[in-house]
């Protein structure tokens, strides 16, 4: 297909920081891949660019963050020529490609949730789309139901089903004055804790729990937006132990 114009829209949602949302890409160098990076949502787009090396097309964009929350999160992409609505969750980003091309050329297959293997140093480095995706639209195809039924061709569909799969995790919300409590293991020699956390707070306590027979305590907080490990041992000269990350 070669395109003046382009309309993209889908949602999403996933508990994976990385993976490609949507590739496609042509014999002429023109590509374009939408895809997360570090929670982040980041579009590569090229229209185009000369052996010379005077023209380079490549334009790259990143908007939101924190977006492997498992939250829905809606995308639009508008292109006519060489500018871009890039529209995450109805905020909305202009921009203007580099190079002097208008047209998108894509000679290959366009593909949604990963991209194919094309011996490329870039393309075994980048991880495929983990997460569900529903009301995928190119250019006025409703992809999600040609998918389902079947009437895409060519198509090349892995281990795909048509439901969305909740994780199995349970959150638990704190304010300001709450706390969890759970028993001590005093037998125990070994003391093991692993969670994830998200907050906007720069400061807070984590985690902290006294030692059996009075050996110490440890204590994990945030502060100033760093974690910060303390392990204090009442039996031993070095009796203070600090981490921070």
């Amino acid at each position: 297909m070669k395109t003046l114009k382009d309309v993209i829209s889908l949602k999403f949602k996933t508990s994976e920081s990385e993976g490609v949302i949507f590739h496609g890409e042509g014999q002429q160098g023109d590509y374009i891949t939408l895809e997360l990076k570090k929670a982040k949502l980041v579009l590569n787009l090229n229209l185009g660019s000369n052996q010379l090396g005077s023209i380079f097309g490549h334009t790259s964009v990143t908007t939101g963050s924190l977006l492997d929350d498992h939250h829905w999160h809606s995308i639009i992409i508008e292109r006519h020529g060489r500018n871009i609505n890039l529209t995450l969750d109805r905020h909305m980003q202009h921009f203007r490609t580099n190079g002097e091309f208008d047209y998108l050329d894509l000679d290959y297959e366009i593909t949604f949730g990963g991209m194919p293997f094309s011996g490329k140093p870039s393309s075994n480095s980048r991880k495929n789309f983990k997460g569900c995706m529903e009301s995928i639209n190119y250019n006025g195809n409703n992809i999600t139901d040609l998918a389902k039924r079947k009437k895409l061709e060519p198509t090349n569909v892995g281990n795909l089903s048509f439901s969305c799969v909740e994780p199995h995790t349970v959150p638990v919300f704190f304010n300001a004055t709450s706390y969890l409590e759970v028993p001590g293991r005093p037998s125990q020699d070994l003391f093991s804790v692993s969670f994830l956390f998200r907050t906007w707070n720069p400061n807070g306590l984590l985690l902290f729990s006294n030692f059996a027979d009075d050996l110490g305590n440890v204590e994990m907080d945030i502060n100033e937006g760093k974690v910060s490990l303390h392990i204090n041992v009442t039996q031993v000269k070095k009796n203070r132990i600090d981490i921070s990350s």
